[in-house]
């Protein structure tokens, strides 16, 4: 495998939650009201640092969509999925689009410290750089 080069975003960004990686852009983000089978999900126009999976017909709250997968491209975390097709004529505007599950992601504003809701064990704090520079 080959060396991976990422985007690095300007402005407020949302990236992965186990490698810090940028994947959107606050100014990007369409919705906060959507839901994963893993809790709250944020629907983006568009994404960057992402692998997209296979398609596959996938039975949401709204109807059968056709989605792919979508993967961070530096560690390969399973960050949510795109919409490639959606049935319900109504719900046209996700086709095309992004949906970033909450829990796999970090708010480029988050700072301090955070609970590793990830691990299937106990909780334990993680301490992120912008914590670390101010101790």
């Amino acid at each position: 495998m080959g060396r991976i080069f990422t985007v690095e975003l300007e402005g407020r960004t949302y990236s992965c939650r186990v490698c810090n990686t940028h994947l959107a852009l606050a100014q990007d983000l369409i919705s906060r009201s959507f839901r994963s089978c893993r809790g709250k999900a944020y629907l983006f126009n568009s994404v960057t640092n992402i692998t997209v999976g296979d398609l596959e017909e996938r039975m949401m709250l709204s109807g059968t969509d056709t989605v792919a997968d979508i993967f961070c491209c530096f560690c390969g975390q399973n960050v949510g999925w795109k919409y490639e097709a959606v049935q319900e004529k109504y719900q046209k505007y996700k086709e095309g689009k992004f949906v970033l599950q909450r829990d796999r992601i970090v708010d480029g504003i988050d700072s301090g410290f955070e609970i590793d809701t990830c691990s299937g064990g106990s909780s334990r704090y993680l301490a992120l750089p912008s914590a670390i520079n101010n101790a």
